[in-house]
């Protein structure tokens, strides 16, 4: 199955990969930006996320992502990603190095990390509203949550996003796992820049700091009044970052 999709611009490639509170349009404000700068820019639904359905059997949210590159005919890109999408990033940086020539992760989410009491803590409630049918309460968590210094224009931007990703997962007929392959970030060779937002559970700014210590030719920064989408409440300052970084290490 091919993942929903579109591509602007022509260049050398960047993917762009969004959170699991939103979809592909989280990436709006950029897109332009990048197109401009002389990129090719493709950025996708993940399984159960904007225009893609949900799995029927198990799937490989990597190995989905790499299909899809090699249909368009990219053969190294950069990768862009948000949070949940950080941690497809980093697998596919792993298992396909060669496939990637650099990586900007925002509050990525990474395999493995065991979560702090108030994340689990969120998840629970989340997962409470979920159960009890409230999905609009669900929903307007996640985006108090995920966007503290956020206007209402941002903040509904995100509440449809998320809304839909509910519906979407709420619908599927049964529950499918992940197929989850074994892989080193020691096997990563793209250089990396690590944003974490201030104002994030303190978990995402603990793996930008683990991640910082691990990858190679890594560049770490935080960003003051941010949650955990800097590209939603800060877009232009993280357009110019992403542009900074694609030009030292990627340029068009």
């Amino acid at each position: 199955m091919t993942l929903a999709h579109d591509v602007g611009g022509t260049g050398p490639g960047v993917l762009l990969l969004h959170s699991t509170a939103s979809d592909r349009r989280q990436w709006d404000p950029q897109l332009p930006a990048l197109v401009d700068a002389g990129y090719r820019v493709v950025r996708c639904d993940l399984r159960g996320y904007g225009e893609t359905p949900m799995p029927d059997g198990p799937y490989d949210n990597a190995r989905d992502v790499l299909e899809l590159l090699d249909q368009l005919g990219v053969e190294r890109t950069a990768l862009v990603a948000s949070s949940g999408g950080g941690r497809v990033a980093l697998e596919i940086a792993a298992r396909w190095p060669d496939r990637v020539a650099s990586l900007a992760l925002l509050c990525t989410a990474l395999d493995g990390h065991e979560p702090s009491p108030e994340l689990l803590a969120f998840g629970e409630r989340e997962e409470a509203l979920l159960e009890a049918g409230d999905v609009a309460g669900a929903t307007e968590l996640n985006v108090d949550t995920w966007l503290p210094h956020a206007d209402e224009a941002t903040r509904e931007w995100l509440r449809r996003m998320q809304r839909n990703a509910f519906e979407v997962q709420l619908a599927a007929v049964e529950e499918v796992e992940r197929i989850r392959v074994p892989y080193d970030l020691a096997d990563i060779t793209a250089p990396s820049l690590l944003v974490a937002g201030a104002d994030d559970f303190a978990d995402f700014r603990e793996i930008a700091v683990r991640l910082a210590e691990l990858l190679p030719d890594a560049r770490h920064l935080e960003l003051d009044r941010v949650g955990h989408l800097p590209n939603m409440e800060r877009p232009d300052e993280v357009n110019r970052l992403l542009l900074d970084f694609l030009r030292e290490t990627f340029p068009a």
